[in-house]
């Protein structure tokens, strides 16, 4: 009879795997423990995302089936998100499970509704095997270390694909006039995979700005590429704008936006995860390659390619100005929010166009 349960040794700790037979990805015959024993491999890499970050765990403790769905606010109103028979079958953990080990650290966030919780922060590498053995899949760390959690250290840029785009879409903009506004601007950019359609590049940055004051460098960043690549991409907020075109998220940068973590596993039957890679690899890369099979080799064999993502940060001045010159020269203010933050200001009308009233 197989153990209901088997330790593994991860660091100073002992890490209990729980039903480590149990099918996670059934499709491709993954389980719960080639989950727990796929992050301890790449531990020194997805640490390196997480670390001192308070992370909303993405669980999915009865793994990724055909069927399997995320909680959605109606769930959570009703109480149906955690599984169950009738309930959602995966769901976002914003505050520390009960029964965490006294071992896990957390760190105390403020969501935009003004209530509080105590977020995991991971610490080291036993906390993510941990919390893999709860169904975690993906880590979505805020970007904000656990000493001070109101100053973004980490500017983010997600070109996501639009219906009728794809990943070579998202690579061409990255590689193409992303990464020549970098260049201009100084910055070290630092780019991975999302895990699904979608390319991500980390700029670490002083830590001296609000959540505020990062999204508006976002937005203006966005801006200036779409100015440059006016056909492929777009900064429009409403989905029925957007057209055939690469989204830069500028909102991803609003408080309590979280983007998926190096090295976190996307819930695909395939387990795909967020690959961190090399400028130079990303025009022949394909998301497909990358996987919980196929990443602890490369790993081995090659390292993190963002080891170096924390020796230097950069001001967000010159974005900042750039933002100034828009709304100056351009008359191009704020952009709308996500729609469960407050009203905020200098926010214009916060209803897709299709929807709005043309008062005369």
């Amino acid at each position: 009879m197989a153990s209901p349960y088997i330790e593994i040794p991860v660091g100073e700790r002992l890490v209990k795997v729980s039903n480590p037979d149990k099918p996670y990805f059934p499709e491709f015959g993954y389980s719960k423990r080639q989950l727990v024993e796929y992050f301890i491999a790449v531990g020194d890499g997805i640490l390196r995302a997480t670390r001192d970050r308070p992370t909303t765990l993405e669980r999915w403790p009865g793994g990724v089936f055909e069927g399997a769905k995320m909680a959605t606010r109606e769930d959570y109103a009703r109480g149906q998100a955690g599984g169950g028979a009738g309930k959602s079958d995966a769901f976002y953990q914003k505050r520390i499970p009960k029964g965490a080990p006294d071992w896990v650290r957390t760190a105390r966030i403020a969501f935009p509704s003004g209530r509080s919780a105590d977020e995991v922060m991971p610490t080291e590498v036993a906390t993510i095997a941990w919390a893999a053995n709860l169904g975690t899949l993906t880590f979505h760390p805020w970007p904000v270390r656990g000493d001070d959690v109101d100053h973004p250290d980490e500017l983010r840029i997600d070109f996501d694909p639009q219906p009728g785009t794809d990943f070579s879409d998202a690579v061409r903009v990255a590689l193409g006039p992303a990464r020549e506004l970098l260049d201009e601007l100084g910055y070290t950019g630092y780019v991975k995979t999302s895990g699904k359609g979608g390319v991500h590049v980390y700029v670490r940055i002083e830590p001296r700005w609000s959540f505020t004051e990062v999204r508006r460098a976002a937005l203006a960043f966005g801006r200036e590429v779409e100015r440059r690549a006016p056909a492929d991409v777009t900064t429009k907020w409403w989905k029925e704008e957007r057209g055939e075109q690469v989204f830069i998220d500028f909102n991803q940068n609003a408080r309590d936006r979280t983007i998926a973590s190096a090295y976190s596993v996307r819930p695909l039957p395939y387990a795909p995860v967020s690959a961190p890679l090399t400028w130079d690899e990303l025009p022949d890369a394909d998301p497909h390659d990358f996987t919980i099979a196929t990443m602890p080799a490369r790993f081995a064999k090659i390292g993190d390619p963002h080891a170096d993502i924390d020796d230097r940060s950069f001001s967000l001045d010159p974005l900042l100005e750039m933002a100034d010159r828009d709304e100056r020269d351009h008359n191009l203010g704020d952009a709308p929010y996500p729609p469960n933050y407050p009203k905020m200001e200098g926010e214009p009308k916060r209803v897709q166009p299709s929807k709005a009233r043309h008062d005369d």
